[in-house]
């Protein structure tokens, strides 16, 4: 929908993630930002909003109601996933909904690899373990008093950990996010292999879903999360998997049944995950089982979902929001979202 002749109100409501840029559009607006918006708040923010920037906080239908943003016409995610947007509401109001597809590849694929060799060689367990000095002041460290501690890099079954070329990685997700770590595992000279949608006959050059789980000795998730992709990843899913395999997730919080991984790295079903998102975001003290006192000696790595952040990573959502708001207020939709 094409405003020419408006003048427009951006709020920008998550600023705390990238900077916003400053518009160069032929009618005069202003601009809010603020770093960060409690559910308290937000109502009062948006209610004269032409515009809404927002990266992960929620969107609801009630949000998007005439009641609470009358005004608004374009939403702009400042991300590569808009599930934090409820769009049937914003279609049926006729708000644009637009994305930042592309902006992040380079800095997640980069982070994906670095949490595959974190797990696979239990990098964060054997910095604690070689840096952990006893409370016994008659005791030295482990690795003093064992002359090696390489039985805590083994697996449950005693094997030592595999290299690149034994890998099998299984990418589920095929999306420029995929395509790119495909490319960076086979560099490592890893053998790898592309998930079909799950219950869906593989097309040429796919493994189907079952067979990727039960081939991977490392699976990275790089899919949007939505209805049918909510715990892709359960109790069912994580037994079809080898005892060596480690999982890694990228993609959205959710897509992992997050209990489910929990028991199954407790139980030595699976050798170990790292994990950049979460199903309640930002998590805290009750908020995911992987925060379980019971997960300290997993072969399990978090990070507080950063795969995403890098300079260049800053500059190109900087641009893409800036172009996407100036293309759309001269009746150009670029990035948008089908809804």
């Amino acid at each position: 929908m094409s405003s020419d002749n408006n003048r427009h109100h951006i709020v920008a409501i998550e600023a705390v993630h990238c900077p916003i840029p400053n518009f160069d559009l032929s009618q005069p607006y202003s601009l809010d930002v603020y770093n960060w918006t409690n559910e308290a708040d937000l109502a009062s923010r948006v209610k004269d909003a032409t515009i809404i920037l927002t990266t992960t906080i929620r969107l609801s239908a009630e949000a998007l109601s005439a009641q609470i943003t009358p005004e608004l016409r374009l939403i702009v995610v400042m991300a590569s996933g808009t599930d934090c947007v409820d769009k049937p509401a914003a279609k049926a109001r006729g708000i644009t909904v637009c994305y930042c597809p592309g902006t992040n590849v380079d800095s997640v694929s980069e982070h994906a690899i670095g949490l595959y060799f974190a797990t696979r060689r239990k990098l964060v367990t054997l910095n604690n373990i070689t840096t952990a000095v006893p409370a016994d002041t008659t005791q030295d460290t482990e690795w003093k008093m064992n002359g090696s501690i390489h039985r805590r890099l083994r697996t449950v079954d005693g094997k030592a950990p595999l290299l690149c070329y034994d890998e099998t990685m299984g990418i589920v997700g095929y999306g420029s996010l995929g395509k790119r770590i495909q490319a960076l595992a086979r560099g490592l000279g890893m053998n790898v292999i592309v998930a079909e949608r799950k219950g869906a006959t593989p097309r040429p050059g796919r493994v189907s879903f079952e067979d990727t789980l039960r081939k991977s000795t490392v699976l990275i998730l790089c899919l949007p999360r939505n209805s049918e992709t909510v715990n892709l990843i359960s109790v069912e899913e994580l037994r079809m998997m080898p005892a060596q395999a480690v999982l890694i997730n990228v993609a959205r919080g959710g897509i992992v049944d997050e209990e489910a991984l929990f028991h199954a790295l407790k139980e030595g079903s699976i050798s170990g995950a790292a994990v950049d998102v979460y199903t309640n975001e930002p998590i805290g003290r009750g908020d995911s089982p992987l925060l379980n006192p019971d997960t300290a000696n997993l072969n399990l790595v978090l990070t507080p979902h950063l795969a995403w952040f890098a300079e260049r990573t800053l500059q190109n959502l900087q641009a893409a929001v800036k172009c996407t708001v100036e293309r759309w207020c001269v009746g150009d939709a670029i990035n948008q979202v089908d809804c």
